[in-house]
């Protein structure tokens, strides 16, 4: 059975940011472990694709855009 938590919206854009950082933040490490550099590029892209998604969920949480108001 679903907890509190499940149903509030904070829980799960939290939990995606969370998720979303992590994976940024693995991304970043694995840029110095590799030489390839269109390799480095693409994963820096990546990090910083999910950098946005991530400030969107921010932003949905905080309602600053208008469009989650």
């Amino acid at each position: 059975m679903a907890n509190r938590a499940d149903h509030d919206p904070r829980h799960h854009t939290q939990k995606m940011q969370r998720h979303l950082q992590e994976t940024m933040d693995h991304l970043r490490e694995d840029i110095e472990k590799v030489d390839e550099p269109q390799l480095k590029a693409m994963f820096e892209t990546s990090a910083e694709v999910l950098g946005g998604l991530k400030k969107a969920f921010s932003d949905y949480e905080q309602k600053n855009e208008a469009a989650w108001q």
